[in-house]
């Protein structure tokens, strides 16, 4: 995929998927004397093989040419049909109980009238073929960009927004310090397309500065063909201006190598594509021997292309601001000065900028469109107007971003158009999209890669090509640019379909393949399944969008849905008000993906079980649903199964027959034998999250040795639950932990978590060093979480890497000690190394923390000891790195706060004898309950130089205290006092910082006074 330079044709990839189909084994034994059927088969892949070669053409002319765009899309749709029963075939035959029988009966009815219909559609597709000889397709030319040629030469007072990147590449330029070991410098420009990469690449190349800093400068437009030979004959004629005869790669190096060795250059490579390492080692060999300071600038849209090439960090391009945006489309559009002064043509305008969001060539590309009219009327026409509505002529921002989408392999091309059944700012998840690409047949197998693991590099490929954007705060979610959308909706065709707005939308056409509803749109969903008979072959059923808040009111929608659309792969009920599911879900033997997320199912029809495709099942947030149907044995080509919120009580049977599971959110211990625990040793393909539950249900270790959980390394994130058992105090502990111990994980652990264990020890492999990647531990939880008989902790202070910890509910711990560090033969010389979170809560019978002389935690930055009103004496003394310390509910609690003069948030809640000497200076918020609190506070706040404090809150306290406005430190912004009757405010001069100031059941008055300064 890397490597293929000019992209495929999107058709190509439902050519590939039915050249896999026809040569699989299943459609092999079907056919087996069958001439008739081997016949048409032979016929259907020579036509293929034919008009392969004529794709790619077609594709480029489709935009300006109708009648192959016609031709396309005729005979896409009847790949379609041909995959279709193609498809059909192979499940026929993989799910045929009695396989002799079937193959033997060539009359039989059904097969009959498939062979009659294969016939049929390659007829067909015979005839299309044919029809590409009067369209004048030719074998694969390149693409013409032509306009996307581009020079050194910049119109410098065009550009706006550039200021600062200009400043950043202009100073790698000028620095001379060797900081690539001997390589050539090469600094990559990034960013999507139309961003401006090569306006920066033009600004910096002619800048005074960096002319004076080199001997010779040299452009070179790489485009469409990365060529070493006319790429090095370019720069070997900027170098000597004139022409360069020589045409032997080796002959051009050795030239390029002798003239570089005594000067200083910079040259760029504009429009970089190619990705292959070794065709750029190749470029750069003769680079080698620059003078010291001589710097290659590339800029490119893949990410990938400037890892390869990068000796720096690559500057990545952000999208202008509005305002930038709006200069940029003003000068273009060459407004008049009456122009501009007409609020209400600026008013569209600033809308139209608006569609931009940001991108310069989009700006550049409409100002173009309305340079010299101020027509008001034609202004609002454009705003309303959709992009792909103007002629290549006339606008160059689909070119621009179509040259992106064409160099696309022809696997990621359907991936990209794919989501454009998706409303613009979609926030897309990117596992559940490569599910959707996996269930529509767009993951072409690798190897011995997983399906997920390919569709993991064609995301990643998407978003290093700037398709995607990564959202800003959220992980693994992406956002995908308007224009970018645009794109994929033009090349989506009449094939996708999205029903949202009613007037913005044209008919569905007969071949429609992927459906989706916005339920926040307008489009009636009566009126989609109005339609459904029309487009009976559609693949693809999303409901977008709808959730518990937005009203629903066709309860009918699943059935019509069902009744008509028999040949989906991928549908999705999800936060439907459904209560049931039909039993014709059965029928669709086209389904690979289902999602009723978030329905109000009770049970599922055993029907279910008939969807041998079936990849990915979504039930997470079916709180409703208690069992799940015996057939799930039967689906036999599951991979991804999602209990996450579910009720049931227990695992079907048959689990261990799922062997292609890859993920499985829950297991539900249960206590008869095909469901017990055992059943998961079989899985062993298991990845990500899971939790197992109901381990009261293991009855010895050897059950528990059998689910194999050392070998499934590919399991990052483990939860073990033991539910409430009314017979818990009579377990026998030494079966508990070694039950516990047979559980061990796989040491690839990111995350653990254990809850309701019944031992009084646990087992030597909680806390061992080898569990190198483990960030996150936590141990008990609420009521039916804690470990209510466990008196000791595990050596968690070993593990290298844990950075987050809580420990929930060991309602019998009396001390934290030595143990808790390390165990008795461990070398380590600093506990907790990377302990960011510590988290202590509900442990009544905790009394003493024995923090000794280990030099722990020293990046803990937020301590927090919740519930354990036994608990006396010291707390660990030296936390060099702590930020926020909160203590509640800690009545006994009589320690001096720790040294830790990085504090900036402290919380001290009905715990009265935690001794507050002095507080910390750098502290910006400051919360204390209780009269003892309350009574050492106010002194410390009047004795602390605190400058940086602006959130003050004291509560609960019967105590007699003078406390006057003057002793409140300047900086603070917000004061509450609760519950003090006697504490006397006395309000005097001015705080000029002061915003809020509460005063509840206090000071013999109630008021809440919101002010610049009080």
């Amino acid at each position: 995929m890397a490597a293929e330079l000019v992209g495929g044709a999107v058709l190509s990839s439902i050519l590939n998927v039915v050249f896999d189909r026809m040569s699989s084994p299943e459609v092999a034994n079907w056919i087996k004397g069958k001439k008739l059927t081997q016949k048409l088969l032979e016929r259907l892949k020579t036509t293929l093989y034919a008009v392969q070669a004529f794709l790619i053409d077609a594709e480029q002319k489709q935009i300006k040419e109708r009648a192959v765009k016609d031709w396309l899309d005729t005979l896409k749709d009847a790949m379609y049909v041909a995959d279709d029963l193609l498809d059909e075939v192979f499940t026929k035959a993989a799910t045929q109980k009695d396989p002799g029988t079937f193959f033997s009966r060539y009359l039989n009815l059904q097969d009959r009238e498939i062979a009659n219909c294969m016939e049929e559609i390659i007829d067909k597709i015979e005839s299309i073929v044919k029809q590409k000889d009067t369209l004048g397709l030719r074998e694969i030319p390149k693409e013409n960009m032509s306009w996307r040629i581009t020079t050194s030469l910049v119109e410098r007072s065009n550009i706006y927004g550039r200021e600062k990147d200009k400043e950043v590449i202009v100073k790698l330029l000028l620095d001379d310090a060797d900081t690539t070991d001997g390589d050539i410098p090469v600094i990559p420009i990034v960013g999507m397309g139309g961003i401006g990469k090569t306006t920066l690449a033009q600004l910096v190349y002619h800048d005074d500065e960096v002319k004076k800093n080199f001997d010779f400068q040299a452009w070179v437009c790489v485009s469409e063909e990365f060529d070493v030979i006319k790429v090095t004959k370019t720069i070997i004629e900027t170098i000597t201006s004139r022409s360069c005869k020589l045409t032997d790669l080796n002959l051009l190096q050795h030239d390029l190598k002798e003239k570089l060795a005594r000067r200083k250059f910079f040259v760029v490579l504009d429009d970089s594509w190619n990705e292959d390492y070794d065709a750029w080692n190749s470029l750069l060999k003769p680079f080698q021997n620059g003078v010291k300071g001589s710097k290659i600038l590339i800029t490119t849209r893949s990410k990938k292309v400037a890892s390869v090439v990068q000796t720096v960090p690559p500057h990545e391009l952000s999208l202008l601001s509005h305002e930038d945006c709006w200069l940029v489309f003003s000068k273009h559009a060459r407004l008049s000065t009456d122009s501009m002064q007409n609020t209400t043509l600026g008013k569209v305008g600033r809308n139209i900028v608006k569609k931009c969001n940001g991108l310069p060539l989009a700006a550049q590309a409409l100002g173009s469109l309305l340079r010299g009219n101020s027509d008001v009327k034609y202004w609002n026409h454009i705003l309303k107007s959709e992009i792909w509505e103007f002629s290549d002529d006339r606008i160059k921002v689909v070119p621009a971003l179509r040259i992106s989408y064409y160099y696309l392999p022809s696997c990621l091309k359907e991936c990209f158009v794919y989501c454009s059944l998706y409303p613009k700012d979609h926030e897309f998840d990117k596992d559940e999209l490569i599910l959707l690409w996996m269930a529509e047949n767009f993951l072409q197998p690798v190897g011995k890669k997983s399906m997920e693991e390919v569709g993991d590099e064609y995301f990643d490929e998407l978003v290093a090509r700037s398709f995607f954007q990564p959202h800003s705060t959220r992980e693994k979610i992406f956002v995908m640019h308007d224009l970018v959308h645009d794109l994929a909706m033009i090349f989506g065709g009449d094939f996708y379909f999205r029903a949202e707005e009613v007037e913005n939308t044209v008919e569905v056409d007969i071949k429609t393949r992927h459906l989706s509803h916005n339920a926040k749109g307008n489009y009636p969903m009566s009126k989609l399944l109005g339609v459904c008979d029309k487009v009976k072959h559609t693949r693809t059923f999303l409901e977008v969008n709808l959730d518990w808040g937005i009203p629903f009111n066709m309860e009918n929608a699943p059935c019509i849905l069902l009744s008509q659309l028999k040949y989906l792969r991928v549908l999705s009920f999800k936060c439907f008000p459904l209560d049931s599911l039909p039993d014709s879900i059965g029928e669709l033997i086209h389904l690979r993906y289902l999602d009723l997320s978030k329905t109000y199912v009770v049970t599922l029809p055993e029907s279910l079980g008939n969807l041998y495709n079936l990849q990915t099942l979504k039930l997470n947030g079916c709180s409703n649903l208690k069992i799940l149907p015996a057939g799930m044995q039967n689906l036999v080509n599951l991979r991804h199964l999602d209990i996450t919120g579910t009720c049931l009580h227990e695992m079907p049977k048959g689990m261990s027959k799922l062997k292609g599971l890859q993920f499985l959110s829950d297991y539900i211990v249960g206590k008869h034998e095909e469901n017990k625990i055992k059943e998961l040793g079989a899985l062993a393909n298991l990845h990500q999250s899971l939790s197992i539950t109901k381990l009261e249900n293991v009855v010895n270790s050897n059950e528990a040795s059998e689910a194999r959980m050392c070998d499934k390394d590919g399991i990052n994130s483990l939860s073990l639950w033991w539910s409430v058992d009314k017979d818990e105090n009579t377990v026998d502990s030494q079966i508990e932990r070694d039950i516990l111990d047979k559980l061990r994980p796989h040491s690839n652990l990111k995350e653990l978590q254990i809850r309701g264990y019944r031992g009084t020890t646990l087992p030597d492999w909680l806390g061992h060093s080898s569990y190198h990647n483990i960030t996150k531990v936590l141990m008990g939880g609420f009521l039916s979480g804690g470990f209510r008989n466990c008196c000791m902790l595990p050596s968690l202070g070993e593990l290298p890497s844990l950075k987050h910890l809580k420990i929930k509910g060991f309602e019998r711990l009396g001390i934290v000690g030595a143990e808790f560090y390390q165990n008795h033969d461990s070398c380590v010389e600093t506990p907790f190394p990377m302990l960011e979170t510590l988290w202590f809560e509900s442990m009544p019978c905790w009394k003493e923390w024995r923090s000794l002389e280990f030099n722990a935690f020293p990046r803990l930055r937020k301590l927090t000891i919740w519930g354990c009103p036994m608990l006396t004496g010291d707390l660990p003394n030296h936390l060099p790195s702590l930020k926020y310390l909160d203590i509640r509910n800690c009545e006994q609690l009589s320690s001096c706060l720790p040294r830790a003069p990085a504090i900036t948030k402290l919380c001290l809640l009905h715990s009265n004898n935690v001794r507050i000497l002095e507080l910390p200076p750098l502290l910006h918020e400051l919360l204390i309950k209780g009269k003892n609190l309350v009574e050492a506070v106010v002194p410390a706040i009047k004795n602390t130089q605190l400058s940086c404090l602006t959130s003050l809150s004291i509560s609960d306290c019967s105590s007699h205290i003078l406390f006057p406005l003057s002793s409140i430190p300047a900086s603070v912004k917000k004061l509450r006092i609760s519950s003090c009757r006697n504490l006397e405010f006395q309000i005097e001069g001015q705080h000029d910082s002061l915003h809020i100031l509460e005063i509840s059941n206090s000071c013999d008055f109630d008021f809440t006074c919101y002010m610049k300064n009080v």
